[in-house]
């Protein structure tokens, strides 16, 4: 069996999941955790969120369920990306040959790409998935936003077992027009290989190959230890790990995070209503959410 990554590592993002889990489970019952900002009984006005997770666990389903329910702009560095590599840009090019050897963009980049982005989305609700991936890259965020005024609210931290997303991303296929992800596991197409909309075929990402994901993995825990250990001792209110195997043992969790600690007007009821219906569809039916392109 592929060893992942150390004892030592785990048990580091382990020693904080713990921790933050308990304290989140408390949130409804401790004063300390209905504020970001750590004021009893108030609750944040502005919402800027990180969700921190292994690849494949899940971080772009609950991002969307919770653009669905709440006036949340969704900014992935994944997406960016995957966008640059699509139209062979200098950065494309340069980020694929990482990509697929399941590496890490170097930290003035990814901030660069997320610095261009988060200037549009000033005053508004925003989630970042994808970055920071490492401490340097926190710091370096953290400077950015305290510069204008805009710290983070919240950082999410989600809980799956390797071995369920190994599984997971192993029988993974995407419609690399509309983004739709099937499963075969749980949410096969109708027809093997084939989009249930388009009737196109189906491809696998390069990254979703378990030798890639192995390394991808061991990055992911060699640099998020010493990440999450910097957000407990920065701000412990703000840190939550959130612990499950599927989306929607973990989503009713995130879900009331959100509604205890913050000001966020779920949509219209014709809005909810229909958001509600869509959540409900299988993975394959529902609009994916759009790539972050550049301007």
């Amino acid at each position: 069996m592929l060893r992942i990554t150390s004892r030592r590592t785990m048990s580091a993002v382990k020693h904080v999941a713990e921790t933050r889990s308990i304290a989140s489970s408390s949130s409804a019952h401790n004063p300390l955790f209905t504020s970001s900002s750590g004021a009893s009984g108030s609750k944040d006005e502005s919402f800027r969120m990180l969700m921190l997770a292994k690849p494949g666990a899940g971080k772009g389903t609950l991002s969307g369920r919770l653009m669905e329910k709440y006036d949340i702009k969704f900014l992935s560095t994944g997406d960016i990306l995957r966008q640059h590599i699509k139209d062979q840009t200098e950065v494309g090019r340069a980020a694929e040959a990482i990509v697929a050897q399941g590496g890490l963009m170097p930290d003035e980049l990814m901030l660069k790409l997320i610095a261009s982005k988060l200037g549009s989305l000033k005053g508004k609700n925003w989630i970042i998935d994808g970055f920071p991936r490492t401490l340097g890259q926190g710091q370096r965020l953290d400077s950015y936003l305290a510069e204008r005024s805009s710290p983070l609210s919240l950082v999410v931290h989600l809980d799956v077992p390797d071995e369920v997303i190994m599984a997971r991303i192993t029988d993974r296929w995407i419609h690399p027009g509309s983004g739709r992800i099937y499963n075969y596991s749980y949410n096969k197409p109708n027809v093997p290989g084939v989009d249930d909309v388009t009737g196109e075929p189906l491809v696998r990402r390069s990254d979703d190959d378990p030798k890639v994901y192995a390394r991808r993995l061991k990055s992911f825990y060699d640099s998020t230890a010493p990440l999450l250990e910097y957000y407990n001792s920065q701000s412990p209110v703000k840190l939550v790990s959130l612990s499950g195997t599927t989306s929607d043992e973990i989503w009713p969790k995130l879900d009331n995070v959100v509604q205890s600690r913050f000001r966020l007007k779920p949509k219209t009821q014709a809005s909810s209503s229909v958001s509600e219906a869509v959540l409900r569809q299988p993975a394959s039916e529902r609009k994916p959410i759009p790539d972050v392109s550049f301007a």
